[in-house]
C-alpha cells in the first residue's frame, strides 16, 4: 500500500460513510461512559475512606499513560497490521501543543480532585455540567462553531440545571465539611469545568492536523506524560509518594489491599475517560464531545445516590431531568440532520466524494485537498452543532 493510499484510508476514519466509523464512535463512547462513571465514584471512594492527598488523586488521573502505549505499538511491531510507524507525523508544533495541553490538563485534574474531596459526587457532577455554556462560547471563538437552536437549547437546559443546584447548595453540604471548604470545593469544581471547556475546542483545533485515530492516542500519551510530570512535581513537594505508602499501611480504613486496588482502578478508569473524550472530539467535534460528557454526568448523579446514598431531593431530580431532556433533544437533532444528509446523498446517486456530506467534522479539509484534490468546505458545521 502506498503512503498516499494509506493516508487517504486513515483520513477516512472520520467519514460517517466509513464502515469503521460507527464502531469506533461507539467504542469511544463506551470508554467515556465507563471511565466517567467509575472514575468519579472511585475518586470519591478514596476520600470517603480517609484518603486525603489531593495530589495523589491528581496523579492517578494521568499516571496510567503507559497503558495507551500497548495499542499504539502492538499493531505495528507485533501483528504487522499497519504500515504506519508509531509517532510518525509529529511536528514540533504538534508536540509543543500536546505538552502545553497536558500541563493544562494537569491543572484541571488538580481542581477536580480538590472539588471532589469536599463535594458529594452528585453535586460535583451537576456543577461540572456548567462547562457546557463556556464550551459553546469558546468553540464559537476558537473553531468557529455554528450556533443552532439544537445546540443552544441543549446548552441552556444543562446550564439551568447547574444554576438550580447552586441555589440549593446549602442543603447538600456534608456534615463533616465546613462552609469554607464547601465553598472552596464549589469554586474548584467550577474552575475544573471552565478549564475543560477550554480544553475541548483547543483539542478540536489541534485534531484538524491529525489524520488517524492512532495519532490521537499518541498525542494523548504525550499530554498525559506532561500532566503526570506536573502532578509528580506536586507529589514530591507535598511528600505525596511517602503519603501514598503511609495511607495504604495506616490510614485507609478498608485496608492496604483495597487501597492499592482503589489506586489501580482509578488509574485505569481515568485512562478510559480521557481516551473516550479524545476519541469523541476527533470523530465529531468539541461541542458534541462536551454534550456527551455532560449527559454522562447525569449517570454520575445517579451513581452517587445509589452507591453512596446521597440525598436526591426535588432540585436534583429537576436538574437530572433537565440534563436528560437537553441531551435527548440534541441527539434527536443530530439524528434528523444525519438522516437529511443521507437522503441528500441518495438523491445525488449515493456517491459522491464531497466530504461536506460525509463528515461529522474533525479533519482539516486543506490537508485532504493536498491528498485527493478535494475542494470541500470545512466539515465542522455539517451536523449544525
Amino acid at each position: 500500500m502506498s503512503n498516499t493510499t494509506q493516508t487517504i484510508n486513515e483520513q477516512d476514519q472520520k467519514s460517517v460513510t466509513n464502515k469503521r466509523y460507527l464502531p469506533l464512535l461507539l467504542l469511544n463512547y463506551g470508554f467515556l461512559f465507563i471511565g466517567s462513571l467509575s472514575s468519579s465514584l472511585l475518586s470519591k471512594y478514596y476520600f470517603n475512606h480517609k484518603g486525603s492527598s489531593r495530589w495523589v488523586s491528581t496523579w492517578v488521573q494521568s499516571a496510567g499513560f503507559p497503558l495507551l502505549i500497548i495499542p499504539i505499538v502492538v499493531p505495528y511491531y507485533l501483528f504487522k497490521s499497519t504500515q504506519r510507524k508509531p509517532f510518525t507525523g509529529f511536528t514540533p508544533k504538534i508536540l509543543a501543543l500536546s505538552i502545553f495541553i497536558g500541563f493544562m490538563l494537569g491543572v484541571n485534574n488538580l481542581l477536580f480532585s480538590w472539588g471532589n474531596s469536599y463535594l458529594p459526587v452528585s453535586t460535583s457532577s451537576l456543577l461540572l455540567s456548567s462547562q457546557l455554556v463556556f464550551n459553546l462560547i469558546l468553540s464559537v471563538i476558537i473553531v468557529k462553531q455554528k450556533i443552532t437552536f439544537m445546540n443552544l437549547n441543549c446548552v441552556i437546559l444543562l446550564t439551568l440545571s447547574s444554576v438550580l443546584l447552586a441555589l440549593e447548595s446549602s442543603n447538600d453540604q456534608p456534615h463533616d465539611v465546613t462552609k469554607t471548604k464547601y465553598f472552596i470545593g464549589y469554586l474548584a469544581t467550577i474552575g475544573a469545568g471552565l478549564l475543560f471547556a477550554l480544553y475541548l475546542p483547543i483539542m478540536e483545533m489541534v485534531y484538524k492536523k491529525v489524520y488517524c485515530y492512532a495519532m490521537v492516542m499518541e498525542m494523548q500519551v504525550v499530554m498525559e506524560v506532561a500532566a503526570t510530570v506536573l502532578a509528580s512535581i506536586g507529589m514530591v513537594f507535598d511528600s505525596g509518594f511517602t503519603e501514598m505508602k503511609r495511607e495504604g499501611y495506616q490510614v485507609f480504613d478498608k485496608g492496604e489491599k483495597v487501597y492499592w486496588a482503589t489506586v489501580v482502578s482509578n488509574v485505569v478508569s481515568w485512562q478510559l475517560c480521557f481516551m473516550g473524550t479524545a476519541g469523541m472530539v476527533f470523530l465529531t467535534c468539541s461541542l458534541t464531545g462536551g454534550i456527551c460528557m455532560t449527559a454522562l454526568l447525569m449517570m454520575n448523579v445517579v451513581g452517587g445516590v445509589v452507591v453512596y446514598k446521597e440525598e436526591f431531593g426535588g432540585v436534583k431530580v429537576v436538574s437530572t431531568v433537565m440534563c436528560g431532556w437537553g441531551f435527548c433533544s440534541y441527539v434527536y437533532g443530530m439524528y434528523v440532520k444525519n438522516k437529511m444528509m443521507k437522503d441528500r446523498d441518495d438523491d445525488d446517486g449515493g456517491g459522491g466524494h464531497d466530504s461536506d456530506d460525509k463528515n461529522v467534522g474533525s479533519y482539516n479539509p486543506i490537508e485532504m485537498t493536498q491528498i485527493v484534490n478535494s475542494s470541500s468546505s470545512s466539515p465542522l458545521h455539517h451536523l449544525g452543532v
